[in-house]
């Protein structure tokens, strides 16, 4: 069984420091954001101290395939605004090589919001952007595990069928999965004992 949380990007030993904290809660398991989840600021790749925390966490038993990355909560590839929408995935790209960049080969996304618009092509969008960024991102490795939501709002993701629509949508591209958040899906109305 793997145990997790996230853990924390942050201070002089970055990538090391989350490493020496989740191991400190006897954690086989993290989760990480290249950055803040709330905006685009974000630091060079060259200070989080990727080999030291693969040392570390070889010399304790850490499976280093068990770290993933939280995409930003800002991406909303499903933005009406055509512009925002660039942004969106732009910003993707560039989330997709850093997680490459530490070694972790899954990212967890929000699909995005209908933003009061047609969930229809919200879906769209999202499928759409997620084919762009896999096209930039061709060489890597990288998967993007859609989120199961909670539905506040006009978020995408609510139910399987979304999911499975978006997913279809992307032609069923080898580099999407799925992230069940167990709170989002009960708080979505399915029924989890």
């Amino acid at each position: 069984m793997k145990i997790g949380s996230h853990v924390g990007l942050s201070g002089p030993d970055m990538y090391l420091g989350a490493v020496k904290e989740a191991l400190s809660y006897g954690a086989t398991a993290m989760m990480v954001y290249t950055g803040a989840p709330q905006n685009t600021i974000r630091k060079s790749m060259d200070t989080f101290l990727i080999e030291e925390a693969y040392a570390h966490m070889e010399a304790n038993d850490f499976d280093k395939d068990n770290v993933v990355v939280h995409a930003p909560y800002i991406i909303n590839l499903a933005n009406p605004d055509e512009e925002k929408r660039a942004f969106a995935k732009s910003f993707l790209t560039k989330e997709v090589i850093r997680t490459h960049a530490l070694g972790v080969k899954d990212m967890v996304l929000h699909p995005g919001s209908a933003v009061g618009k047609d969930r229809e092509q919200a879906k769209k969008w999202i499928a759409e952007g997620l084919l762009e960024v896999f096209k930039n991102t061709k060489d890597l490795d990288v998967r993007i595990a859609l989120e199961t939501m909670a539905g506040k709002g006009n978020e995408v993701g609510k139910t399987f069928e979304e999911l499975h629509e978006i997913i279809t949508l992307a032609n069923h591209h080898p580099r999407i999965s799925i992230c069940l958040d167990t709170c989002h899906t009960h708080d979505a109305g399915y029924a989890i004992k």
